[in-house]
């Protein structure tokens, strides 16, 4: 492990890294004459996961310039493959790609079952659905709650769809995994880490998305909370961070996605809906996702997206969803990859002269 020191450490702080490295079976060796420049040699047989934030703790350490003998649990390591999480018919990772989609929030049961019979029809293996609403303004709509899960419940039994929904409070988790094959962590809740160690102890998929001034580092370490916890199923989720400009609800960080798929094993999912705040936007921003590498989108879908209570711009039609589908097992295969579709339905098929351009 190489470290760059602040400039002109002092003795204690030479002192305190020696003591740290030895505690960790390292030896220290100085790489320049200001002995700012540090490489550290593993004596131990093995390196801990928590070895690279021990020395990074350090305020005289300005930063770890390489870990690389010094992996944590969500770093893609020589010779380490994707790993592939399946929830229900869906797959996430190495040749798979899966679609999760849904209505932004669980309102009455007619509509739900409407909606998740048509993107069942046009590829989707995941029926997204909040029933918990974290909502900007105390007196917007934050859900239908325990019903919603019920519905939730009822509506994926009868389609044949498993549940991926959202869940805000650590009190809630054992309901919500009684219903749900993944748990969903929202932005704004990346970093509540006492939700993580929650999700973590249920062993259900957790879907975590990035905050929304995470950075990849902040987003994997979130990630690490549940990994250290003994819970490998985490799927990472990219659904835009927050930018200077109005023409987009968040800006998509597809640099991220590809980077993310280099450095970690884990599924990479995007979420293009609340990326985009606009429902014209979200078809070419999923495709632009699919061709960084992601695994999986998660859509809005919505026949009547003016009745909806939650984010009703954003969601696109039934039909507009089935052409994302199209274009997403495109790219799949222009990738050597597939989308998974349920069991009895077809992959969807590009329509004649249908063009796929991220």
């Amino acid at each position: 492990m190489l470290l760059r020191l602040r400039s002109s450490p002092s003795a204690t702080d030479l002192e305190v890294l020696e003591r740290v490295a030895r505690e960790r079976g390292y030896g220290v060796r100085f790489l320049d004459r200001r002995r700012t420049v540090v490489e550290l040699e593993r004596e131990s047989a093995r390196a801990q996961p928590g070895d690279r934030v021990a020395f990074e703790d350090l305020a005289f350490v300005a930063g770890v310039l390489d870990a690389s003998d010094a992996p944590e649990l969500a770093e893609r390591t020589p010779g380490r493959e994707d790993t592939i999480l399946r929830a229900g018919e869906a797959a996430f990772g190495g040749p798979f790609v899966s679609l999760a989609a849904g209505p932004c929030a669980v309102e009455d049961e007619e509509c739900l079952l409407e909606i998740a019979r048509a993107v069942r029809a046009a590829g989707a293996t995941l029926l997204r659905g909040g029933a918990f609403k974290p909502r900007t303004s105390p007196y917007s709509f934050q859900g239908s709650g325990r019903e919603g899960l019920e519905r939730l419940a009822r509506v994926g039994a009868e389609v044949g769809l498993a549940i991926v929904t959202e869940v805000l409070d650590p009190r809630d988790v054992e309901a919500v995994a009684r219903v749900a094959e993944v748990l969903q962590v929202g932005a704004r809740n990346m970093s509540n880490f006492a939700l993580l160690a929650e999700v973590a102890k249920s062993g259900k998929t957790v879907l975590l998305k990035r905050g929304q001034a995470a950075t990849a580092r902040e987003f994997l370490l979130a990630a690490e909370h549940v990994l250290a916890r003994g819970n490998a199923r985490v799927i990472l989720c990219e659904r835009g961070v927050r930018g200077f400009d109005t023409v987009t609800r968040n800006v998509l960080d597809v640099g991220t996605i590809a980077h993310l798929k280099r450095v970690t094993h884990l599924p990479v999912v995007v979420d293009p809906s609340h990326a985009a705040g606009r429902a014209e936007l979200v078809p070419p921003l999923a495709r632009a996702g699919l061709a960084a590498g992601a695994d999986g989108l998660i859509i809005e879908v919505h026949p009547r997206p003016h009745e909806a209570r939650s984010d009703g711009a954003q969601a696109v039609s039934p039909a507009v969803f089935a052409e994302i589908a199209r274009a997403a097992a495109a790219l799949a295969r222009l990738d050597g990859r597939r989308l998974v579709v349920g069991r009895g339905a077809p992959e969807p098929a590009a329509k004649a002269g249908e063009g796929v351009h991220p």
